[in-house]
């Protein structure tokens, strides 16, 4: 029995030392009809679900590549052959990254939160009209623990959501134009931590009753939504978008913890949570197993689908979201 099986006790443990700490998705498992499962167990690596795949000739993008998932998804995307463009939020963090690896890359600097570093970042990628194979929007921040606030937005819609947006909405025409683009946007089940009427549409600045949990919940649930409405918006092409949870992952996610938490993760966390490798492995499995070719819209989990219910499948509501999202933007798109 693998390690994490063998101390299950010990996560559920910690997970209420604190409710800060992601720990094993205690949501019911459903199935979507007609959608493969992965062949994979929850424990597999990156480079497991990967092996044998050639992606040579393609182009991939994942924010948020300087540490942890995004740096392990640039790693093994480009250990298949594809040219990846990793970003960070200054040009010599990316830079670090990307020589960090082997294969082909290309640092990109992202600022999330800063809409003109998005543009700039989109219209560097797609300035040769090049194609775009894949699109992973990993970058984050999580229950920052006072209100901060960009654009009068409370800053993790704005880094988790907003700014993923403006960045997919310039890049979507590339991603269309590849032979099958498929668009990768990570979530958490932290989504359940939103509030139970879904997006909080007249308090998108934090400012009534700012709980670092619920606004991180927000974010994750508007990943999810974005999902549903970009694959609606992909009906009847080769394009796809899924969304995903990563599971309980050690990374510097995490840095906003209360500190006490954070050295208990440090001691822990090891034992009790996902590696990287392991933690990446359904964002490469959706970006590129060949069996998921025609799969779109769904929430993936240890990479097989999931089906969530409630707010995060509610096709209103994902098309509200993109609409005010749209018009929050307008300045930029």
């Amino acid at each position: 029995m693998k390690r994490r099986n063998l101390i299950i006790g010990g996560a559920v443990a910690l997970g209420a030392a604190g409710t800060w700490a992601l720990t094993r998705d205690k949501t019911p498992v459903m199935r979507p009809a007609g959608v493969p499962l992965s062949p994979y167990p929850p424990d597999a690596t990156a480079e497991e679900v990967t092996a044998g795949l050639d992606l040579t000739g393609k182009r991939a993008l994942v924010t948020g590549a300087t540490s942890g998932l995004g740096l392990e998804t640039m790693r093994v995307l480009a250990l298949r052959g594809a040219h990846v463009y990793g970003t960070g939020r200054t040009l010599e963090k990316a830079e670090r990254a990307c020589g960090s690896v082997p294969g082909t890359t290309t640092a990109l600097q992202l600022e999330l939160t800063d809409f003109d570093s998005v543009v700039a970042c989109a219209d560097a990628l797609s300035a040769g009209g090049e194609p775009l194979d894949i699109l992973v929007c990993n970058a984050g921040v999580m229950a920052l623990p006072e209100l901060e606030q960009v654009y009068g937005l409370e800053k993790q819609f704005v880094t988790n959501h907003l700014g993923h947006f403006l960045l997919t909405w310039k890049l979507m025409n590339n991603v269309m134009a590849a032979p099958q683009g498929r668009i990768v946007n990570v979530a958490s089940s932290a989504l359940k931590w939103a509030d139970p009427a879904g997006i909080e549409w007249d308090n998108l600045s934090g400012e009534r009753n700012y709980d670092p949990r619920r606004a991180y919940g927000q974010s994750m649930l508007a990943n999810c939504l974005t999902t549903i409405e970009l694959a609606r918006r992909f009906a009847g092409t080769p394009t796809t978008a899924n969304s995903m949870n990563p599971g309980p992952v050690l990374t510097r996610l995490q840095r906003h913890a209360p500190q006490w938490l954070v050295t208990l993760g440090d001691v822990l966390g090891p034992m009790l949570m996902k590696s990287p490798a392991e933690g990446a492995s359904t964002i490469c499995y959706l970006a590129a197993d060949p069996t998921l070719m025609a799969v779109s819209s769904y929430y993936f989990i240890d990479c097989s689908p999931v089906e969530l219910g409630g707010n995060s499948e509610d096709p209103a509501m994902a098309a509200m979201l993109w609409d005010v999202s749209a018009e929050l933007v307008q300045g930029y798109i």
